[in-house]
């Protein structure tokens, strides 16, 4: 058995090292070992563990093994703004809301 580096997360997921990963999947593409041979001698619980990292080691090379989790782009991303908008986004907001309950009073009506 092969020994590297992982680690729990606090949620109970287990986070694998990059060089694990990509000796995973060294065994599967160079050495033609099977996903459940690999999961059986790795001591990973789950075949599309394996099938995954070695499509994204074959999308987008070893930048595709390392860990992604936590790191999101989204602009929504934490708190709330706390600082007052702008009149003119204040005004959309308005808008949209007489909007929305101007629709929900014709719905009830009918």
């Amino acid at each position: 058995m092969f020994m590297f580096e992982t680690k729990q997360t606090p949620k109970g997921k287990t986070t694998y090292s990059v060089e694990f990963k990509w000796r995973a999947v060294q065994m599967y593409i160079e050495e033609g070992w099977g996903y459940k041979r690999i999961c059986q001698e790795l001591g990973i619980p789950c075949t599309k563990t394996i099938r995954l990292w070695v499509k994204r080691y074959h999308e987008h090379g070893l930048k595709g093994l390392e860990e992604r989790r936590g790191t999101s782009k989204s602009p929504f991303k934490g708190r709330p703004r706390k600082k007052e908008c702008s009149l003119e986004e204040e005004n959309r907001r308005l808008k949209a809301e007489n909007d929305y309950l101007k629709k929900l009073r014709e719905l009830a009506r009918r």
